[in-house]
């Protein structure tokens, strides 16, 4: 009968006090004294401290554990017992050991250069940091689609390899499709805007590629986009989504994944505390309060990492910052009936500092207006002919979001690089592994 390994995560309980089990996984540390060894094991789910008593094993199984390097392989069986000195309270004494696979010596050190192990990444992403973080984020992954579920939105899978832009053509990565020119999507919006005329509410999940020149803590040239699209939707609705959505996604977070959010330096209840309403601050007011705090920014001028994190630094909520001028904005963004110099958006930036993890608009839905649009930022109308027969053939207002899944998680994390938000990050200077 196949062996029965028990997560380590399930042994670190009073429960399981004089209890013999099984684990398996791979050496974290290890320490030799005299006629003990001590190895910490990892697997999955957390860490265990086991001790190699001489006496208490075979002489194969000891010289075993005394020659297994970091990154080793194996199987033990063991009784578990309380041990405050232990990581987790907890330590298992081995009753026999199995090495089943004996690992080289280990590249990672204690202090290795952070472009060192972006080099190694491939072996660095077992690190307990990104561990934690990855679990997070597939917990978030899930409250997403949790969240748009009982909102009644369908998902959609939108194509990647797209014709025309949408968010500028200057970011755009540019691909030989069978001889012709095609490129990577820079989001899914326009398709989703699509289906809506017979889904009603769809959202998506997908890569979305921008090839901007930026080294910044929170720019990645290769991101997943949480994007959505509801018709007969206003400015408002997409509001009241966004921050539902963000609500239901940090307390999913808080309440699955508490003990990693602990590990990475997040107090669990500050999710918990995440909300609706959030407070909304038009464009405008954003550009005084800043104007304020002595910064040189001028009406009109869109807002900078810096701007974002004056506005956010000293708040534990996210904030909506709502009708930016049109001449900053994308062609498809409706214009406010009440101000034609401003369009119907927002952008939802997170607190604490880390600045926009949203987009989002009422979108135009007049064919003229959009041609216009089109014409006045030098885009070439005809690769948008398919999306101006959606305002040709049955147009309804209509609204939708983009949220950057890796931000949120940045912010939800405590992380200070963006590039640990995701398990292989692509950046400018960055392809590999």
């Amino acid at each position: 009968m196949k062996q029965h390994f028990a997560p380590i995560e399930s042994l670190q309980m009073e429960s399981m006090e004089g209890k013999e089990a099984h684990i398996r996984g791979w050496v974290y540390r290890k320490r030799t004294s005299g006629g003990m060894c001590f190895m910490v094991i990892r697997d999955s789910t957390d860490i265990m401290q086991v001790a190699v008593k001489k006496d208490k094993v075979s002489e194969s199984d000891f010289s075993a554990a005394e020659k297994a390097l970091i990154e080793s392989a194996v199987e033990i069986k063991g009784t578990v017992k309380k041990d405050a000195r232990a990581p987790n309270g907890f330590e298992m004494v081995a009753s026999e050991i199995k090495v089943t696979h004996s690992a080289h010596a280990f590249p990672i050190a204690k202090d290795n250069s952070p472009e060192f192990l972006l080099d190694i990444r491939h072996l660095w992403v077992r690190s307990r940091e990104i561990t934690a973080t990855m679990k997070i984020k597939g917990t978030m992954l899930e409250g997403v689609r949790e969240y748009f579920k009982q909102e009644g939105y369908y998902e959609t899978t939108p194509p990647i390899i797209v014709s025309g832009a949408v968010e500028g053509g200057s970011t755009l990565f540019e691909m030989n499709y069978f001889g012709k020119k095609a490129f990577l999507s820079q989001s899914a919006q326009l398709y989703l805007e699509a289906l809506i005329f017979s889904l009603g509410k769809v959202y998506s999940i997908t890569p979305s590629f921008r090839a901007e020149k930026s080294r910044t803590l929170r720019h990645l040239a290769e991101y997943w986009h949480v994007e959505a699209e509801a018709a007969h939707a206003d400015l408002a609705d997409m509001l009241s989504l966004e921050e539902g959505l963000i609500s239901h996604v940090c307390h999913k977070a808080a309440t699955d994944r508490a003990k990693e959010l602990k590990f990475l330096g997040r107090d669990p209840a500050e999710m918990i505390k995440i909300v609706p309403p959030f407070e909304r601050l038009k464009y405008d007011e954003a550009i005084g309060i800043l104007q304020k705090k002595k910064s040189e920014i001028k009406w009109g001028d869109d807002l900078g990492t810096e701007d974002e994190r004056v506005l956010t630094a000293e708040r534990t909520v996210p904030i909506f910052i709502t009708h930016y001028p049109k001449a900053i904005k994308a062609f498809y963004m409706k214009e406010d009936p009440d101000n034609p110099k401003l369009v119907k958006n927002n952008d939802c930036l997170a607190p604490e500092g880390y600045g926009e993890i949203i987009g989002g608009s009422q979108r135009e839905e007049d064919v003229d207006k959009l041609i216009a649009r089109l014409k006045e930022d030098g885009a070439d109308v005809s690769a948008y002919e398919w999306y101006l027969d959606l305002r040709r053939y049955g147009s309804v207002p209509h609204s939708g979001f983009g949220l950057g899944m890796e931000r949120l998680v940045r912010w939800v994390c405590k992380l200070e690089h963006i590039r640990d938000a995701i398990p292989f990050p692509r950046v400018m200077n960055r392809s590999h592994p």
